[in-house]
């Protein structure tokens, strides 16, 4: 079944991306996994395509539109080339709403110009060594010191940990007010006291930087508080569901092309005399997972469709990033069982697929907390 999401200029602008990936980012990305990061210039690169900042006002540079099927396109086409080291979804999809949403106009003309020509590269520093999906448990502490607030403590898990410029800190300003007292700091390069741990080693995703931060009294001005004081709660909700799409649509995608990628290979691959395709055992499969695919698509697409009208809840986009994320993690395991001893081997697109993509049901909100948010919206 066609998807009837995507209209001929969103069809143009997909024919973009594969054209950018293929000549930036797919001849080189096996040499970043073995550097362990992506080299910066593709971030300029990508800039100057007009990848960066797709709904950043266009006097900032950026693309000047709110519809969020450009970005899908986007996280859809760097899913399928297998392009995990080059996280252009966590600046655009997940940074760049808090800057573009929240930023004074001061801030605005500071940060997005660079944002958007890739010079500047963000992230956000919300996971710590001890508090995941738990606001509640964030130590960072930022303290009001009159004209700044004095940053300490330490993040873990950053995407973009190494190469950010920017980063936006989810830090407790009123630290007895728990998840309703933290706020949002932008932490720039080279500010005093502020230093990255390791580029950690991952079993998937290994050309994305993802580091540790530690801060120790950084003074933070008060001109970088991004929204309200005590506000990021009510911040993070909001933005988190764009966030939770995002990984979803990634994930339908991937698992979308592992499963192409199967089906022509066990076309191909003889074992007794002849084609694994011709085994009921692999056709029942997949079968199994073009059905699930599909009807994940249908309810991906409504979800994009939802969130541009700006009625995504956080329930919906909850459902859509368990399930989706859930779905490829199948996928991808039957999909290299079926490719037998070769889909254990790391030149097979598939055995990428499989580690790449087993943290998706972890970043973002485990799917143990999605069911938990879905769960109480019914029960409570």
């Amino acid at each position: 079944m066609r998807s009837e999401l995507y209209t001929d200029e969103h069809e143009a602008f997909r024919d973009t991306v594969r054209t950018f990936l293929a000549r930036e980012v797919v001849p080189y990305h096996e040499q970043w996994e073995q550097d362990g990061i992506v080299d910066r210039e593709v971030w300029r690169a990508a800039g100057r395509q007009g990848l960066l900042g797709l709904a950043v006002p266009e006097e900032y540079g950026g693309g000047g539109t709110g519809d969020f099927r450009y970005p899908a396109v986007l996280a859809e086409e760097f899913a399928r080339a297998g392009a995990s080291g080059f996280a252009v979804a966590v600046h655009n999809d997940m940074v760049g709403p808090y800057l573009a949403r929240l930023g004074t106009d001061e801030q605005k003309r500071r940060w997005l110009p660079g944002f958007c020509s890739g010079d500047t590269v963000a992230a956000i520093a919300m996971t710590e060594p001890g508090a995941g999906s738990d606001l509640q448990g964030i130590r960072t502490r930022a303290t009001d010191e009159g004209d700044h607030f004095l940053l300490n403590g330490s993040k873990t898990f950053i995407s973009n940990g190494i190469h950010a410029d920017l980063v936006v800190v989810v830090a407790a300003t009123t630290p007895e007010g728990g998840a309703k007292g933290l706020s949002l700091l932008v932490v720039e390069r080279d500010t005093p006291g502020f230093e990255r741990g390791r580029n950690l080693g991952k079993i998937g995703m290994k050309a994305q930087d993802t580091a540790e931060m530690f801060f120790t009294d950084v003074r933070v001005p008060k001109d970088n508080l991004l929204g309200d004081l005590d506000g990021a709660f009510g911040h993070l909700m909001t933005n988190l569901a764009q966030e939770r799409l995002t990984i979803a649509v990634s994930a339908l995608a991937s698992a979308e092309h592992v499963l192409a990628l199967t089906t022509d290979y066990v076309k191909e691959r003889q074992a007794f005399g002849r084609p694994v395709a011709a085994f009921q055992n692999t056709r029942f499969a997949v079968a199994e997972m073009a059905t699930e695919c599909a009807v994940t698509r249908t309810f991906v697409d409504a979800c994009v469709t939802a969130h541009n009208r700006a009625e995504l809840t956080a329930v919906d986009a909850s459902m859509a990033k368990w399930w989706a994320t859930e779905l490829h993690k199948r996928t991808a395991d039957r999909c290299l069982q079926l490719h037998g001893g070769y889909g254990y081997m790391t030149e097979y697109p598939v055995a990428k697929a499989f580690t790449d993509g087993r943290v998706q049901t972890i970043y973002g909100g485990t799917t143990e907390i999605m069911k938990e948010i879905i769960g109480r919206s019914l029960l409570s």
